[in-house]
Formats: structure tokens, C-alpha cells, sequence
């Protein structure tokens, strides 16, 4: 099992921001993230919103960073932390900017750029965008296809109902070979489906955990799966938030101060399929660094023990 990290003060949403984190600075974060590089944390995540409507605001807030953005400072101040959205929306960028962007993060790196992409949920944050909510599905398999297209081809083309590009040059390309990493966030259908077509990884959301086997099943059943390897990635305190962010003080979210408690839990998940988790932290951490300490006990106590 990988260990990964949660950038602090990335975003307020309420069912998983603590008060402390409103303080940290950008400085702050940047040395918070040096420390999980140096303890051989596997990457930091962050999630992105570009609008939050006013009527989302209290339990979504409107703090949020642009991921690649982010990533690629992050990626200045570490050396072997592997860089990762969750989620960038996929429908609210030109695909071209997308790819840009993180073969640019990947280049720059050395290697270190993993996309995790989202269809998106707030039709509002669309509408503003002046982006089709209701084709929003369509438009990222398209996405995805032309993405993966400016990275791997040498003379890049695609022709599709939303993306249209030939006679055209791309690089840098992803220094990973032939690209760097896709994981896909999302619990419908649809998103398994898209999975099984294009990616290397899958995050749930809402997706009860006693169905990820069921799911992973699913996804390895489709014709168009070739068999590479799917990771999973899911944290426990995802089981607080609830679709539109609301609260849902599921008792299994909280951090533990018990190491014991944190490896059964993070054995729990490996039996369901999870390769990649983000150890909770407990509630009542009083600053940077409680925070800082937090993340040396769990290198220091739980990483050895989960192999």
C-alpha cells in the first residue's frame, strides 16, 4: 500500500478542512510538502473548482487552487514526490491546454505528473464557464482521446464532434514513457467504463467500499480493457463527504492517534482493492507543526508495517 498526502489549505471543503490549515501560506505549503518527499510519502493530491457559486459556498468553500498550476510548484520545492490532482475537471479546459499543462508539469518534474480526472459535478461552475453540463460525459472520452493523442504521437491528429486538430506539432512530450499516468475519479457507470478504455488508475468517491472488488471486476470485463495494471486510490475521510459535499460524520472518516487502529483500517482496504490511501488525520491538530509531527509518526509507525 502507497501512502500518499493531501495538500493542506488547498481547499475549505467543510467535511474535511481543519481551521488550522486557513493560516498556512503558500511557504508553508511548499515546506510541509519538502517534508513528506523527504519522509518517502508517494504524492501529494489536490483537488480543483475554477467558480463556487455563492449557494455552495458554506460547504464547498471557494478556496481552491489551479492544479497543475499548484503541482508545478510543489514539484520546485520536492524531489521524488510523485504530483497528482484530485481532481482536475476534464470538460472545463481545451484539451490542448490540458495536455500542455501536464506534459509541461511531467517535463519539468522529471517524471513526476500523474492527471486524475473528473468529469465535473457543479452545473453551475459549467454554466459560468459557458460549458455544456448535459454533454459533459461525451466531451471527456473525447478528451481523453486527443490528450493521449498530443502525447504519444509524433505528428498528432484527432478528429472527433468536440476536438479537431491535424498538421500540427506538440512537445514537449511527457518525459514518462509513452505518457505519464491517467486515473480517473467518479462512480458512475460511465466513468468504470471510461476507466476500462483509458486509464491506469481509478478513484471512488461514493462508491460504498464493499463494492470497489465488484467495480474493479466490472471495469476488467469490458471489451475494450487490454489488461494493464488499475490502481485504486481512497481515503477514508472521503466517507465524510457527501456528493454535493454535504457532512455525513460517517464514524469510519476520523483520523486515529492508534496504530494499530490505522493498519487495520488501511489492511481493510487493501482486501477491497486499494493500492493508494491517505492516512486521515485525526481531529484537533492545533497547527504546522502538529501537522508537520503527524506526518513523521505515520513515516516513522505505520509505513514500515503496511508493505
Amino acid at each position: 500500500m502507497k501512502l500518499n498526502v493531501g495538500v493542506p489549505n488547498s481547499m475549505h471543503v467543510a467535511a474535511m478542512v481543519q481551521p488550522w490549515e486557513y493560516a498556512l501560506s503558500g511557504s508553508d505549503i511548499g515546506i510541509a510538502m519538502k517534508v513528506a518527499d523527504e519522509l518517502g510519502y508517494n504524492k501529494c493530491m489536490l483537488g480543483e473548482h475554477f467558480v463556487v457559486p455563492q449557494s455552495h459556498i458554506e460547504l464547498s468553500g471557494d478556496h481552491y487552487f489551479h492544479t497543475t498550476v499548484a503541482l508545478g510548484y510543489i514539484g520546485g520545492q520536492t524531489k521524488n514526490l510523485r504530483l497528482s490532482s484530485s481532481v482536475s475537471i476534464l470538460p472545463l479546459q481545451s484539451p490542448l491546454v490540458h495536455a500542455k499543462a501536464w506534459s509541461t508539469l511531467d517535463w519539468l518534474s522529471g517524471g513526476r505528473a500523474e492527471a486524475l480526472f473528473g468529469v465535473g459535478w457543479l452545473k453551475e461552475e459549467f454554466d459560468m464557464l459557458n460549458v455544456s453540463f448535459e454533454k459533459r460525459g461525451r466531451m471527456a472520452d473525447e478528451y481523453l482521446a486527443s490528450i493521449i493523442a498530443l502525447w504519444t504521437q509524433e505528428k498528432p491528429e484527432f478528429e472527433g464532434e468536440f476536438v479537431r486538430f491535424r498538421d500540427i506539432g506538440f512537445a514537449p512530450k511527457p518525459l514518462q514513457a509513452p505518457r505519464l499516468p491517467i486515473w480517473l475519479g467518479g462512480d458512475a457507470e460511465a466513468v468504470l467504463k471510461r476507466v476500462a478504455k483509458f486509464a491506469d488508475g481509478w478513484s471512488p468517491f461514493r462508491t460504498p467500499p464493499e463494492k470497489f472488488p465488484d467495480c474493479l471486476d466490472f471495469i476488467k470485463s469490458q471489451s475494450e480493457y487490454d489488461g494493464r495494471p488499475i490502481s485504486m486510490f481512497f481515503a477514508l475521510e472521503m466517507l465524510n463527504v457527501g456528493a454535493h459535499h454535504e457532512i455525513l460524520d460517517d464514524p469510519r472518516a476520523p483520523g486515529s492517534r492508534s496504530t494499530q487502529q490505522i493498519i487495520d483500517q488501511i489492511g481493510w482496504l487493501k482486501e477491497l482493492g486499494i493500492t493508494e490511501t491517505i492516512v486521515p488525520l485525526p481531529p484537533g491538530i492545533s497547527g504546522m507543526d502538529e501537522y508537520v509531527d503527524r506526518l513523521r509518526w505515520v513515516a516513522a509507525e505505520i509505513m514500515p508495517r503496511i508493505g
